[in-house]
Parts: C-alpha cells; structure tokens; sequence
C-alpha cells in the first residue's frame, strides 16, 4: 500500500534534485543556439541538431528505461542513470567541433530519459490517485525550475565564462545529485511501498518488454493520451527552442538576456505547480487543461507579435503556466494508463512527448531557415490552442480495473 507522507519526503526531495538536474540539462542548449551558430559557422537551423538529437536519444531510450524500472526498481534506475549524465555533460563541456557536441548530447539525452518518467512512476507507485496530482505537481515545480536555470544560467555563461564551463557545472551536479541517491539507497530510505494498484496485473513481472509495451498500447485511452501528448511535445518545445533565437534576432538582445526572458517560461510552471490546488478545485482538470491551451497558445501568437522585447515577459511566463496546466492533466492521466506496469506506461508517455518534440523540432527547423522564428512560433501557438480544447474532452480515469476493456 502507498507509503506515509513522512516515508516520502526524503526520496521525494531527492527525485525532484534529479528532476531539476535533468530538465536544467534538457533545455540548456536552448540559449545557447545563437551561440553555437557563431562558434561554428551554421545556421540556426542547423545549430538546432543539439536540441532535437537530445530529443530523439531522450524519447527511443524510454522504450528501455521503462520496463528496466518495472524490473529492476524505479528509484534505483533513477540513481544510475543521473550518474551515466555526468558523462554526456563533460563530454559537451569538451566537444571541439558541433558533431561532437551533438554526439555528447545523445549522450546526455539517453542517460536523461530515466529520470522525470521514472520520478513520475515511483510517485504513481506511492501516491494514491486521488493525492497525486498535487505530488506530482511539486515534483514538476522542481523540473520547472530546472528549465528556469538551464534557459537562464546557460546565457548566463556564455556571455561571462564561456559556454563550456556552464555544461562543466550540470556535470557536477549530476555527479553530486547521484551519490546522494546511491547513498540513500543503500541506507535503504528509497524502498518503494508495493502499491495495491500493481496487484491489478500481477503476472506483469514475468512477461517481456514488447509485451508490457503491447499491454498498454492496446487500450484506446492510452493511444489516445500517447497522441496528444506528442502533438503537445511538437508544439511547446519547437516554440522553446526557437523563443531564444527569435529574441536574438529581432530585438538584438545578449544571449543572457534572451535566455532570461525565456526563464519565465519556467517561472510560469513554477507558478502553475504553487497554485494547482486553487485551480483544480474550482475549474477541474479538464477545464483547466482547455484554459491552459488557451493561454499558452495565444502567449506564442502574441509572442511572435511582440512589437518589443518587454512585451515577451509576460507573454513567457502565460506560455509556461497554460503549458503546465495542460501537461500535469496528461501526466496524471499516464500514471493511470497501465499500473501493472507502470513504468512502460510512464516512459511510452515520455516517449511521446519526446518523439514529438524531435519531429517537431527537426521540421520547425526547416521553416526557421526558409521563413521566420515569428512563423514558427505561431504555429505552435495555434496548434496548442486546439491542443487544449482536444484534451478538454478526454475521459478521465481514477481507476483502470474498473474501465471496460476496448
């Protein structure tokens, strides 16, 4: 049965350091674009390969960081795979020439991916649904203000120190944030409770990967949430990518600056993440995730607009909090999709979201050279919009056994 709170607080506050380690890495490059583009005589378009290669490596590696953490047990995945980061990031503070940067973010992606989805299981595995949200709520604050210092701290280096000592300092933070889990682990504080909802497929330890897999994706609701979910990936973290860029080169502002500015973008989650109680008791998930669409997409449109910089700073921080709005219903929802094996079905929604966001990403690119980072944003805008009014009419599920089979 689910653990006490106070059994809880210590693995959680450490699951959300590796978070924040994680999400700090994935957006790092964000800022950094202009940069590399200057540093290694491309385009941004091209520069972006650092950005969707982290993708891509991020989304393929859930298909076996899922079953691995049904198998082998969440936390202690968690643990070695925020250790195996420290490896990606050094070798992005050493790479001499952009193919190795993008091989070294591979890296970093591959090592990256079993943190947040696994976080998110262990927490379904602990939490009862009807807390959950709120929990995994506070775990996303932490992924927030990752994105927040990853976006920020990297303009921040490179206009001072240099790029290179930013990916320099993610390395040694992954490497701290790692020992402490292992230490924890052997101390035996991060014992995951076994949760009354794994009962409800109790033969799931014996099967294989493929077949975990094939047991989630055969029911139409998870097909569903997997779908949305990468449309969400496509247009959210295309607008991220190229929000930095489009500061850069229209307004002429530093690259810390930009970066700053997109910050809020982080900040906006943060503050979905303090208010979700407030939210959900007077709109509801659903609604809330409709209103959420709204607000992050007419925040990209108006972003694209923007006759000024100072106009972006709100419009960032509506971005990020109609963003997380949407997401944490989503995510709330993964942890429902399959508790027997809720690990795959945490990493396949991972996997979603990561898949869409290369795909998008990489095409997004293609626009950038051609037209403008103003078009792509509001594109992403738009497609967010009717992103939400979509989640607004899925079916909620508290409890699968109960749901007939489809």
């Amino acid at each position: 049965m689910p653990q006490a709170d106070s059994d809880l607080a210590r693995p959680l506050r450490l699951l959300g350091l590796a978070a924040f380690a994680s999400a700090a890495s994935m957006r790092w490059c964000d800022a950094l674009l202009p940069v590399l583009s200057d540093e290694f005589s491309v385009t941004a378009g091209q520069s972006a390969q650092v950005v969707y290669a982290f993708a891509i490596a991020y989304g393929v590696m859930q298909l076996v960081y899922g079953p691995l953490g049904d198998r082998l047990g969440k936390y202690t995945v968690v643990s070695f795979a925020v250790l195996a980061c420290t490896v990606g990031a050094m070798g992005s503070a050493l790479a001499p020439g952009l193919g190795w940067l993008t091989l070294a973010r591979v890296v970093n992606g591959a090592a990256a991916a079993g943190v947040i989805p696994l976080a998110m299981a262990w927490v379904g595995d602990n939490v009862p649904y009807e807390r959950r949200q709120p929990v995994l709520a506070r775990l996303m604050g932490s992924m927030v203000l990752g994105v927040i210092a990853g976006q920020w701290l990297s303009g921040v280096f490179a206009d001072t120190l240099g790029w290179r000592y930013g990916f320099v300092g993610v390395a040694l933070l992954f490497a701290a944030t790692g020992v402490a889990m292992r230490v924890a682990a052997r101390a035996g504080d991060s014992t995951p409770a076994d949760p009354a909802d794994a009962r409800l497929d109790a033969g799931a330890a014996g099967v294989s990967n493929f077949e975990r897999m094939r047991r989630v994706v055969r029911d139409r609701h998870a097909r569903l949430i997997l779908a949305i979910t990468a449309v969400e990936g496509g247009c959210a973290f295309s607008a991220m990518a190229f929000a930095p860029s489009h500061l850069h080169e229209r307004f002429g502002i530093a690259v810390s600056s930009a970066g700053a500015i997109l910050a809020l973008y982080g900040a906006g989650g943060y503050l979905y993440s303090r208010s979700v109680h407030w939210l959900l008791a007077r709109m509801g998930p659903l609604a809330m995730a409709r209103a959420g669409g709204l607000l992050a997409g007419l925040s990209w449109v108006l972003f694209a607009l923007a006759p000024g910089w100072v106009w972006t700073l709100p419009l960032c921080l509506g971005s990020g909090m109609g963003f997380y709005m949407i997401h944490n219903t989503l995510q709330t929802q993964a942890t429902q999709m399959s508790p027997g094996q809720r690990g795959t079905a945490v990493s396949l929604f991972a996997f979603a979201l990561f898949s869409g966001q290369s795909a998008g990403t990489g095409i997004a690119s293609l626009f950038v050279d051609t037209l403008s980072t103003g078009a792509v944003l509001a594109a992403c805008g738009v497609g967010l919009v009717l992103l939400g009014f979509v989640v607004a009419r899925i079916e909620l599920v508290a409890d699968p056994a109960a749901r007939p089979a489809r």
